[in-house]
């Protein structure tokens, strides 16, 4: 299970950038719960990364506030699984952090057709309820 994590198709981790801790784990396990260290943590820091452009470095910090990733996985009893589990979601919280910034909404203003036609949706409605209403 170790080897670079692949963010996208130009951001590779190095394996060395990784830092895993484990632990024992409080979920499921039976009696192999007290002896196994099944918990992942999955820590990467973005501020020391050489394997960021530094554009893409300053758009992850400024998004994520911190300079660190910690990612922790104990859903599955066996260790392999939680470390799959923890590279998967660093990889996405990575593709989320770098992604570019949405378009910018171009402000837009209604046709003139549309307004008229909506006034006069509205006038039919106020002619029909006027209608209904008794002398």
């Amino acid at each position: 299970m170790s080897g670079p994590l692949v963010v996208n198709d130009s951001v590779v981790i190095p394996d060395a950038e990784l830092v895993w801790r484990f632990s024992r784990s409080s979920g499921p396990g039976g009696q192999g719960v007290n002896t196994t260290d099944s918990r992942v943590e999955l820590v990467f820091d973005v501020a020391a990364t050489t394997a960021l452009p530094p554009a893409l470095k300053a758009r992850a910090l400024e998004r994520l506030g911190t300079g660190t990733i910690t990612v922790a996985a104990s859903e599955y009893r066996s260790q392999l699984r939680n470390r799959q589990a923890a590279t998967h979601r660093l990889a996405q919280r990575l593709r989320e952090a770098i992604a570019p910034p949405p378009k910018r909404r171009r402000p837009t203003k209604p046709s003139r057709g549309s307004v008229e036609r909506r006034i006069a949706a509205k006038k039919q409605r106020s002619d029909l309820k006027r209608l209904r209403r008794e002398p």
